[in-house]
């Protein structure tokens, strides 16, 4: 459940990451892109919430892309598959970051 009175919503964010110690991505990768679902009130929240989630993971975000929420994708004409739909609920359910994909770059 929300924290505070006010509606939360899920927002799908790329979130671009550099190299950093301990980070879990590939030897050889320069970086990755996370598909990412979290919810918070606005992006903008969405977006704090998702750079310190990823910080704690020992993680270096660079960048961060907002795609806005469901409706707003769906008003755009993206599609989305149930399993997206799922991670999303989830995501508001448990006020909580979900990476759905992982994209490592390569030189």
């Amino acid at each position: 459940m929300a924290k505070s009175g006010k509606q939360h919503h899920v927002y799908t964010l790329v979130v671009q990451v550099g190299r950093k110690e301990d980070d879990g991505l590939p030897d050889k990768s320069t970086g990755a892109a996370l598909m990412c679902y979290a919810s918070g009130v606005d992006e903008a929240e969405a977006v704090r919430e998702t750079v310190a989630i990823l910080k704690q993971a020992d993680m270096a975000p660079l960048d961060v892309t907002g795609h806005g929420t469901v409706e707003e994708r769906e008003d755009l004409g993206h599609e989305i598959e149930a399993e997206e739909r799922d991670l999303m609920d989830r995501a508001l359910a448990e006020n909580a970051v979900i990476v759905a994909q992982v994209t490592p770059f390569y030189d």
